[in-house]
């Protein structure tokens, strides 16, 4: 497919609509179901059971949820947080409950937003049994005394997490790890974002040859599913990963931000903000203690992965933010998913192509026999030759090739034509490793 910003934002956008109504937790049947969705993108993608009570480090495999309906009837005859008109109006991991209260017990048991009044709040409650409901401000305030008809049709079981895993191999046994999270219900920017671009990334690096890299793609449960990850593959974890991104809140168009591995100086960190600073100067740079999705785990002492994260607008930080203001329209649209894919895109592209370059020849090469030096002098050509020229002189074996595009003040990415026509006149051989 063509992988150019015009189109891929809509074919992402298109997706994301697609797994827009499935009902996602932690567990259960929504994970499945979107996994499968990817797969008809990923043909390799393969899917992994984890029972529930399978120990992780510290934490558990909880019990599967599901769910098959939801609701509330007022003492009007009226339904109201209807499961199956938003799944967000049901607090996820709700237990089952059929019974009539009065307002005052329910109130207990409802979540509303005063300061958003027309938003449902996204509410869950994993490691401690409950039911509730999460309603809008606007019609809380429409509720009178009487007695209320409530059913929670759940149950929570002896199941298992579900993630996926897609790992391409390249000529080294070296790792990017992209991670993204498949646990949220209806909420576009901090949900469908990130697995969707992540998806087309896949479908990208699967389109090329020769790949130098590996790579470890990941679709899992937030936290939990990290966790559980890192305790079944540490030990290749820590050997082999040398970079990687925890991919969330890839879909608006409001900003770029980034937020820093926790040592903040690996080559994750590098790449990102040599990237983001040729795309938009002013994106917003937060600190390791900002952190807030599976950067935690990934980057927790003892771990320590080169884990960083390369955003639109973040989590926690947009209005609509973990409410069912986050859609597909407003917040999350083809061109804010397109930015973030082509930013993500040039950071594994930046990952691929950095390399040692070391000169063949002693002294200034004579440009002019290979046909590299123009003829004809104007600004422009002048330029070229100024950058070429300062390619070759920093092209010692010791500096790679990212460290010399910040030395002649350009971006990567235009380094590559020029070193390819330097490679294939043996005037530069790359290595992979310094000199």
């Amino acid at each position: 497919m063509n992988f150019d910003k015009d189109s891929v934002g809509d074919a992402i956008h298109d997706l994301a609509k697609r797994l827009w109504p499935i009902n996602r937790s932690i567990t259960g049947d929504g994970v499945r179901e979107t996994l499968g969705v990817i797969n008809e993108h990923l043909p390799t993608l393969s899917r992994v059971e984890v029972p529930s009570g399978t120990p992780a480090f510290d934490w558990t495999v909880p019990k599967e949820w599901r769910v098959r309906e939801a609701w509330i009837i007022t003492p009007e005859g009226r339904k109201i947080c209807n499961f199956s008109e938003n799944n967000l109006h049901l607090v996820g991991y709700s237990t089952p409950v059929h019974k009539r209260v009065s307002l005052d017990e329910l109130n207990e048991h409802l979540f509303s937003l005063p300061d958003q009044p027309d938003a449902i709040p996204y509410i869950t409650s994993y490691y401690k049994e409950r039911w509730g409901f999460c309603i809008s401000e606007h019609d809380r305030a429409q509720l009178v005394q009487g007695d209320y008809e409530v059913l929670v049709d759940s149950e929570l079981f002896q199941g298992s997490l579900t993630y996926g895993e897609l790992i391409i191999k390249g000529r080294l046994d070296r790792e990017v790890l992209i991670s993204t999270y498949v646990c949220h219900p209806s909420m576009a920017n901090n949900e469908l974002s990130g697995p969707c671009v992540t998806t087309f990334l896949a479908k990208w690096l699967l389109s090329l040859d020769d790949l130098k890299n590996s790579y470890r793609i990941v679709f899992i449960p937030e936290t939990i599913g990290s966790i559980v990850y890192l305790s079944r593959n540490f030990e290749h974890l820590k050997q082999h990963v040398y970079a990687g991104f925890n991919v969330t809140c890839v879909g608006d168009d409001r900003e770029y931000s980034f937020l820093p591995s926790r040592r903040g100086n690996t080559e994750s960190d590098i790449v990102a903000r040599h990237v983001l600073s040729g795309i938009d100067s002013n994106y917003k740079r937060y600190q390791w203690k900002d952190r807030g999705s599976d950067e935690r785990q990934y980057c927790a002492p003892l771990v320590d992965l080169p884990i960083a994260s390369i955003m639109r607008s973040k989590y926690a930080q947009y209005p609509e933010y973990h409410t069912s203001l986050d859609d597909l329209e407003s917040v999350v649209t083809p061109a804010g998913l397109a930015g973030a894919f082509n930013a993500l895109r040039l950071a594994l592209e930046a990952l691929e192509r950095n390399c040692f370059p070391v000169v063949t020849v002693l002294g200034e090469p004579q440009l002019g026999r290979r046909g590299l030096y123009p003829t004809l002098s104007t600004k422009s050509t002048r330029s070229q030759v100024q950058l070429m020229m300062d390619l070759i002189t920093w092209s010692d074996g010791e500096k790679s090739l990212l460290e010399i595009a910040e030395l002649c003040g350009a971006r990567i990415w235009e380094l590559y034509s020029l070193l390819d026509s330097l490679v294939s006149h043996d005037l530069i051989r790359l290595n992979d490793v310094p000199a």
